[in-house]
């Protein structure tokens, strides 16, 4: 299957996922000084220029060079779709035809901070002398379709079609930053597009690593935040490589094995209690806390005694949870549940204690909700090479 090959940490990657250092000896490499590839770094990642004939103060050879390796690396911006709320999704398309879908989501401005997808500890203080700008999250993707089958999900309808490298994940922040308004400013990223990122893990991480540099993109880790059905073994890596500073958000949308197989069918690899001793072991710095997304779908796992059991499950691991009433998919016959079934299980965990907050629908109306995107778009999308670029 073309979609197994994956980005391995080591390997050769592209331009725009180089580390300043691995830009310094690349400007050796070429017959230039160390200084000239952390100024082009600089360009393409603080500046998200990523046409070289653009870098005014970059020389033509090195511009020439850059020029070639950039060829059919840069993803091409097929559509943006704009929805009533603001919501952009972007369709961008790979080199080899494959198409991803990344949305930007400005901050509602009558929200809390935990009722969008930013954590209450992610905020800003320091605003532009302007005044403060409208924040965005930009949700991204890491696969090309996804292998975990989640039954509510749009992206896995036609199963894994390719990894993407450490640079398509990079590329689509680049592009998403350079989309936005002057009284705009990228506040958040979180994995939570297409894909399952710990499934893409080396690629993720390497990724990660780039959009932390001060220089570039600047997003410190708490301002990332990794989306997961629950893969055991990366989640310790994923601890141990960041050690808890990263943010964790666990799609779970059960309290019990059998209802949570049916609609996460990594379940039954990882089941609920192996997942929960990972979260326990999962290093927090003070005040963090780790997300739990839960899809609320009519008459399967939104009753009373679920949240119930929601409670017990979770009991002794710093939490909030987000209640996300399922967003429509075509290829299931599943409902959202109702609005006073919502509150109802709210309020259960409420009264045990727990923060519970209901997400707002963002971007529905243009199919770029949580569990909505790619969807039909995907079955044309072309078949990666065996190797894809990185």
């Amino acid at each position: 299957m073309t979609g197994q090959r994956r980005y391995r940490e080591g390997e050769q990657v592209g331009p725009l996922a180089r580390t300043p250092e691995e830009w310094r000896t690349w400007a050796e490499k070429i017959g230039d000084r160390p200084f000239r590839g952390m100024q082009v770094f600089k360009w393409l990642q603080g500046r998200q220029q990523l046409d070289p004939q653009g870098m005014t103060d970059v020389p033509k050879h090195v511009r020439s060079v850059l020029s070639a390796e950039l060829e059919g690396r840069v993803p091409i911006v097929e559509r943006v779709h704009e929805a009533a709320d603001g919501t952009r999704k972007l369709v961008l398309r790979m080199s080899d035809g494959a198409a991803i879908e990344s949305v930007l989501i400005p901050m509602a401005a009558d929200a809390k901070p935990d009722e969008d997808i930013e954590d209450d500890d992610d905020l800003d203080t320091d605003e532009s002398a302007a005044g403060p700008k409208e924040r965005v999250t930009q949700c991204i993707s890491t696969q090309v379709g996804c292998a975990m089958g989640c039954a509510f999900c749009a992206s896995g309808a036609p199963g894994l079609l390719r990894q993407l490298g450490p640079d398509e994940i990079v590329a689509q922040v680049l592009i998403g930053r350079s989309l936005l308004g002057p009284s705009q400013r990228l506040s958040n990223v979180v994995l939570m597009g297409m894909g399952e990122p710990l499934h893409n893990y080396d690629a993720t991480v390497r990724a990660v690593r780039v959009m932390n540099v001060n220089e570039g993109l600047g997003l410190s880790s708490r301002r990332i935040t990794i989306s997961t059905v629950g893969l055991v073994p990366e989640l310790d890596r994923l601890g141990k490589d960041f050690r808890g500073r990263i943010g964790l958000a666990v799609s779970l949308h059960a309290a019990d094995d059998a209802t949570r197989t049916r609609l996460v069918p990594v379940n039954k690899r990882y089941p609920l209690r192996a997942l929960m001793d990972a979260l326990r072991r999962y290093p927090l710095p003070p005040r963090r806390r780790i997300t739990i997304e839960y899809a609320l779908i009519d008459g399967i796992n939104d009753s009373d005694g679920m949240a119930r059991a929601l409670v017990t499950l979770l009991r002794g691991i710093p939490v909030k949870v987000n209640l996300i009433p399922m967003n429509p998919v075509s290829h299931a016959d599943l409902r959202p549940s109702g609005l006073e079934r919502v509150a109802a299980f709210q309020q259960v965990l409420t009264k045990a204690g727990l923060s519970c907050f209901i997400r707002r629908r963002r971007g529905d109306d243009i199919s770029a909700a949580c569990g909505q995107l790619a969807g039909d778009r995907l079955k044309g999308s072309a078949a990666a090479p065996s190797r894809p670029p990185s």
